[in-house]
């Protein structure tokens, strides 16, 4: 079972070369042979795909497990917006949607992005 989800800024550093992503990832596949993705990641990094990039792009994605939205997912999300919105905080629907994937299948999200998940209960890689 995948321990980590790899949010987008980290594939997409890595795809285009950052050596810093490429070492997190190195440091991550010591300790997680199988790293997951959100489909909802997927998604945001087939947006940014320039031509020549789509071979390597989708055989880098197909190495990862892929946890798709569910019920109890959305359900989750929803949940945390209406909280926070309460408290005046704005949350992405994305990144909410992957925060509830973590936190449902008890994932640690590994993402450069800290301050778009101040979710209560989402355990975060921290850089």
């Amino acid at each position: 079972m995948s321990e980590y989800l790899l949010d987008s800024n980290i594939i997409i550093d890595f795809l285009i070369g950052r050596k810093k992503a490429i070492e997190l990832l190195g440091e991550i596949k010591k300790i997680d042979h199988f790293p997951a993705i959100s489909a909802l990641c997927i998604a945001e990094v087939q947006l940014g795909v320039k031509s020549g990039e789509k071979e390597a792009t989708n055989k880098f994605l197909e190495s990862l497990k892929v946890y798709d939205l569910t019920r109890a997912i959305a359900g989750r999300a929803g949940e945390h917006i209406r909280e926070y919105k309460s408290k005046g905080i704005a949350l992405s629907l994305i990144d909410t949607l992957i925060a509830a994937t973590c936190i449902i299948n008890d994932l640690v999200l590994v993402t450069y992005n800290t301050r778009h998940y101040p979710i209560s209960g989402l355990k975060l890689w921290s850089l």
